[in-house]
């Protein structure tokens, strides 16, 4: 027969306190003196009680879970996003539910269902192309929301940002150190804010550097190996080529790169190529590719603890434009790249 599973009364016994102090101890340690919590711990350790996660979650009316709003979940940009907020989370004890925004007809229904049923304590969302008024749909009530990596522009929520402007200008600088005076970007999506905060910075910097800013030199693209490949087979059309490339994601150039290399141009020999986000086939890739290295781990962590500090304190409200921090881009130098001849 199996032994009964020890109850918070048993930890009262064992402390010789009341069940009461032991609830306490357990949901607001701050709240017990520091003596009575050693009491507390060592009876719990003793006598292996568990929390009733979901019981304690019921009756606080809480769902125990985070919904975290990804805009393409197979993109592997995000997977250490992902992992620095799952980690983040369940050290809070808390669930983390994850929603790709594109899904067809996505947002008619099951990201209404996390927005307004209860299911979810707090929102993280990582695509800004969902404008505020999304989640105030019908005037009705929300649960808190903080935006990650990406932003819709004019929020007044928080966002965990990072410096793409900052990037994107580093990756000229680094072009032009080494004699490059023709650099041309790879975009990513036109209504994407995060394309525009890189073109701001590449355009600035080309400023900066007293270097020319030609319209055949921008190409399109999306974010995507394919859009990237596209890019190299403008750049082969090119009449007067430049020698240098930066792009809006490692996708794209890795993509680019590999479109160039299946029509005999050698990078970093025929033309130097920068990409941005540092995912992990970046420093795989042949040649290693060179690299705006955004703290993905960082974001992911940031962003979660910034959510479950509002939970857990409800009556703070964010003020300003809510901004909550930027996060400072880093260059990382490998094959790709190399002085002009």
């Amino acid at each position: 027969m199996n032994k009964a599973s020890p109850t918070i009364q048993d930890v009262a016994r064992m402390a010789n306190v009341s069940t009461a102090t032991v609830s306490r101890a357990l949901s607001a340690p701050a709240s017990v003196a520091e003596e009575t919590r050693r009491l507390v711990i060592e009876a719990v350790e003793r006598s292996g009680y568990r929390v009733n996660q979901t019981a304690r979650n019921l009756r606080r009316k809480q769902a125990g879970a985070i919904v975290v709003l990804v805009p393409n979940i197979g993109n592997p940009f995000f997977s250490r996003i992902l992992a620095g907020i799952e980690a983040t989370a369940s050290k809070a004890g808390l669930n983390v539910l994850i929603a790709d925004t594109r899904q067809p007809r996505a947002h008619e229904g099951p990201l209404s269902e996390y927005l307004h049923n209860n299911r979810a304590d707090g929102i993280l969302v990582l695509d800004g192309s969902l404008p505020d008024r999304f989640f105030s749909a019908g005037n009705r009530s929300h649960p808190p929301i903080v935006y990650a990596c990406e932003w819709s522009e004019g929020t007044r929520l928080p966002s965990i940002r990072f410096d793409n402007a900052g990037g994107a200008a580093l990756a000229v600088e680094h072009l032009a150190d080494l004699g490059h005076k023709s650099i041309g970007h790879i975009l990513g999506p036109l209504d994407n804010v995060l394309t525009r905060e890189r073109r701001r910075g590449f355009d600035n910097a080309l400023k900066a550097r007293g270097l020319p800013m030609r319209p055949d030199w921008y190409f399109d693209g999306d974010f995507t190996l394919a859009t990237g490949a596209n890019a190299a087979l403008r750049w082969l059309e090119l009449p007067e080529r430049p020698t240098a490339v930066t792009a809006s994601s490692d996708e794209m150039a890795c993509g680019f790169m590999s479109e160039l290399y299946r029509n005999g141009v050698k990078v970093p020999e025929d033309v130097s190529v920068v990409g941005f986000d540092d995912i992990d086939i970046a420093e795989r890739f042949i040649p290693a590719l060179t690299t705006i290295s955004q703290p993905r781990m960082e974001i992911g962590e940031t962003a979660a603890n910034a959510l479950i500090d509002l939970i857990r304190n409800p009556d703070r409200k964010p003020t300003g434009t809510g901004f909550t921090r930027l996060l400072d881009a880093r260059l990382v130098v490998r094959s790709s790249t190399r002085a002009v001849a």
